[in-house]
């Protein structure tokens, strides 16, 4: 009797192993990117131990220090509870390879075909920086995770219910306590339900649905901080964040300016020597160094500063913006005098110090957080650095030919919805299909532009660049299907539409049976839903 039963399990076996072989051939080219890029953070967890450090680091380990939000301690305590700050880069490069299959499954669920859903998916599989970024204890890869969480589940359906409402809410809102900069990300989560949903009604409920779960976490943030620290506020930013900005962007040296405000301008080449990172934030800046006379408060003054130095050439700091925005398209990795070294993330040679962080801090954090002293192999360390600075990473252009697509995509929008009376069956006329993809595309290529830009107002940093590999490659496949969707739709309308419109003549007489004897009924009730 126990014959059968194993013969069947083995049968069992045998055909979940043949759909699996079928499932891994049909998604071959992922497949690959999957291997590839998982045989990468393999390389980068071996090459550097413990997990990179960089002066942000110090901060989320031991809440000293700094002025970003320390949201990415949710992600970092459980781990290092468990394991060491090697389990936290290897935990982060499973976030990595899961971005990309989540990408992958929406894109395909909302029509992208196989081929271009999984190339969609190569630079965040692929790209050096990224890779480099994951190895490090750093908040971005948890904060591009819940870009992507909540853009999987706000896409999902069409028609998002209100679990999705409330989950991709959280998870956008969760991304503003990680970096501050997520806050935006409110505005193209409403915009994208205004187009994609039917009714004012119903916009505005799912609008608020969506705008209460966003913040929701932002809330819960600012109440434990009041809690800990007595400040209600996501970070201690202060008013003079643009500063560095204003000061590169402008020739303070030309203006007269108060005597309380002229320590605050520093030579044209010492402050292109700091550049805008350390403007903002090195002890040498002039505005850290900054004593008003008359024990005045300090911020008033370098606000005014600042505003002055906007108002006199605010189309000279807009035009700086623009061009750092620019450089993400470029062919090379390009950098600008006052600029943030680039080399910052990048694979070195040997484990990397900054100032803030010593090899001797790396053996203290290794030894108190498990991972031991700072240790390179070389020939792995090479491999990686030659990979990430010899092409190992998205070319510029082909990120512009993503923004691009994803911006005709979006334009889809402007389509009018099917009205009642028109042929469902009309490609051209039903263009409801087209317009939900256009939304779903106009949702990824507004997340990513606002994401940019935004960053890109205070500083230009590569770092800050990662967000567009997790969002403007979806935008520019989910924008091809919209704009060739919508075209070939088109055209197979048109010659529907010819062969069934009458000649001047009228219709040719057949010969009498089923076919000639539809003719006068139809020709009836045509007559019956005239009156």
């Amino acid at each position: 009797m126990a014959m059968p039963s194993a013969a069947s399990g083995r049968l069992a076996a045998v055909g979940g192993a043949g759909r699996g072989l079928r499932a891994l051939l049909r998604h071959w080219l992922l497949a690959v990117l999957l291997v590839a890029g998982l045989t990468l953070r393999i390389l980068a967890e071996v090459a550097y131990r413990p997990a990179l450090l960089f002066s942000d680091s110090i901060r989320y380990l031991y809440l000293s220090g700094g002025q970003d939000p320390v949201g990415y301690r949710v992600l970092l305590k459980p781990v290092l509870l468990v394991g060491n700050l090697d389990t936290v880069a290897a935990v982060q490069h499973l976030l990595g390879l899961g971005m990309a299959v989540a990408l992958y499954v929406l894109l395909m669920r909302r029509g992208v075909p196989r081929a271009l859903a999984a190339i969609a998916t190569a630079p965040v599989l692929l790209d050096g920086y990224q890779i480099q970024m994951e190895q490090s204890i750093m908040s971005d890869v948890l904060f591009e995770t819940l870009i992507v969480a909540g853009l999987v589940i706000l896409l999902w359906e069409r028609s998002p219910r209100p679990w999705m409402l409330a989950g991709a809410g959280l998870a956008l809102g969760s991304s503003a306590t990680v970096r501050e900069v997520g806050q935006i990300l409110i505005l193209p989560a409403v915009a994208y339900l205004l187009v994609a949903v039917r009714g004012w009604r119903l916009r505005l409920r799912q609008a608020a649905l969506l705008g209460a779960a966003f913040v929701l976490p932002i809330l819960a943030y600012c109440t434990t901080s009041y809690l800990v620290t007595g400040h209600f506020r996501l970070a201690d930013q202060g008013t003079n964040e643009l500063y560095g900005r204003v000061v590169l962007a402008t020739n303070c040296q030309a203006l007269e300016l108060p005597a309380d405000e002229r320590p605050l301008c520093p030579a044209r080449a010492y402050a292109v020597s700091l550049g805008i990172d350390r403007l903002e934030h090195s002890p040498r800046s002039p505005l850290r160094s900054f004593r008003p006379p008359s024990g005045q408060n300090p911020s008033p003054i370098a606000a005014n500063f600042t505003r002055r130095l906007f108002l006199q050439d605010p189309a000279g700091v807009v035009a700086a913006i623009g061009r750092d925005a620019l450089k993400l398209f470029a062919l090379t990795r390009v950098t600008s005098p006052g600029d943030t070294p680039i080399s910052r993330w990048q694979f070195q040679l040997s484990y990397p110090t900054y100032q803030h962080v010593s090899l001797q801090t790396v053996r203290t954090a290794g030894q108190r957080f498990g991972g031991g002293g700072p240790v390179v192999s070389k020939p792995l360390a090479s491999f990686l650095r030659a990979y990430q600075l010899d092409g190992g990473y998205t070319p510029g252009p082909l990120l512009a030919l993503a923004a691009i697509a994803g911006l005709a995509g979006s334009l889809g929008v402007l389509r009018r919805r099917r009205t009642r009376g028109d042929d469902p069956g009309d490609a051209a006329a039903d263009p409801d299909a087209q317009r939900d993809l256009s939304a779903a595309c106009l949702l990824c290529f507004a997340v990513a532009v606002t994401l940019l830009l935004t960053s890109d107002v205070f500083e230009f940093s590569w770092r800050y660049q990662l967000p567009a590999l997790v969002t403007l490659p979806p935008a520019g496949a989910l924008g091809i299907m919209a704009v060739f969707g919508g075209l070939a739709g088109r055209r197979r309308a048109q010659p529907a539409v010819t062969a069934t419109a009458p000649g001047p003549a009228g219709p040719a007489p057949g010969p009498a049976g089923p076919a000639s004897a539809v003719a006068p009924a139809a020709d009836s009730d045509a007559a019956k839903s005239e009156h």
